[in-house]
């Protein structure tokens, strides 16, 4: 299993922490087993809000060992392996608009 992320872990004690306060506060509850439920459900609904975060997507060495491929590096350009031939093909060089002089 990977290890959480800072999001995963910031996410999952803020809901924690602010759903706790928010259901103690709306049932008004005093006794120890109330205050054991609720603080039960605030902590599922704090793992479950972390197991949804998201992962960012790995990229480079990382995705090839798993069997991924890496997103698109940079526009323009051209894969090796996107045509029938094995060579790399450079794309062509591009050319910046020539600007007209104004004569004073």
């Amino acid at each position: 299993m990977p290890r959480p992320t800072a999001a995963q872990l910031a996410y999952g004690s803020a809901t924690v922490i602010v759903s706790t306060i928010a259901m103690l506060l709306l049932s008004q509850t005093s006794t120890g087993v109330g205050v054991a439920v609720i603080s039960a459900a605030a902590l599922a609904l704090g793992l479950l809000v972390a197991l949804t975060v998201p992962l960012p997507r790995r990229r480079g060495r990382h995705a090839a060992a798993r069997g991924t491929r890496p997103a698109a590096a940079v526009p323009g350009t051209v894969r090796a392996d996107a045509g029938t031939d094995t060579a790399a093909r450079v794309p062509e060089p591009r050319t910046a608009p020539v600007e007209h002089s104004v004569h004073h």
